[in-house]
C-alpha cells in the first residue's frame, strides 16, 4: 500500500461523507474489502465500541475486511424486508451490533450503525 492516499485505489473508493472506518489497532488482517463508515458520527460510534469490547470489535473488523457476506449462525446475517434491502447485521456482543451494506462489485462495506442493539434494526 502506498503512503500517498491518491495512489491507493482502495482509498479512492471513499466518497464524502463516507470515511474509512478506523482500523482496529490489534488487526493484522490484509484487507480485501474497503470498510468505510457512512459518516464521522458512525466512525465515532465504532471507536467507542472498540474501547468497550476490543477483542470482539477486532474480530468484527477482520471479518468485514475479508468476508462480510459470509453468514455465521446467530452472529452475521442479512436482514429481511424491503426496508433492509442489502443490509447485514453483525453481533459484536449480546448487546452491541454493527449494521452494514456490502457492495460486492466495489469490494466495499459501508457501516451505517455501530453500537447498542436497537429494535427495530436501523435502516441503511
Amino acid at each position: 500500500m502506498s503512503d500517498n492516499p491518491s495512489e491507493d485505489p482502495i482509498i479512492e473508493n471513499v466518497e464524502p461523507p463516507e470515511v474509512k472506518l478506523t482500523a482496529h489497532a490489534l488487526s493484522k488482517t490484509e484487507s480485501t474489502w474497503l470498510v468505510v463508515a457512512k459518516n464521522h458520527r458512525v466512525n465515532q460510534d465504532w471507536e467507542a465500541l472498540m474501547q468497550r469490547h476490543p477483542e470482539n470489535s477486532r474480530r468484527c473488523y477482520d471479518d468485514l475486511c475479508t468476508a462480510p457476506i459470509t453468514r455465521l449462525p446467530s452472529c452475521v446475517f442479512s436482514l429481511k424486508g424491503k426496508l433492509y434491502k442489502g443490509a447485514w447485521e453483525y453481533e459484536v456482543t449480546k448487546g452491541d451490533r454493527v449494521f452494514y451494506v456490502p457492495h460486492e462489485e466495489q469490494l466495499k462495506v459501508i457501516v451505517y450503525y455501530a453500537g447498542k442493539h436497537l429494535k427495530p434494526a436501523p435502516t441503511p
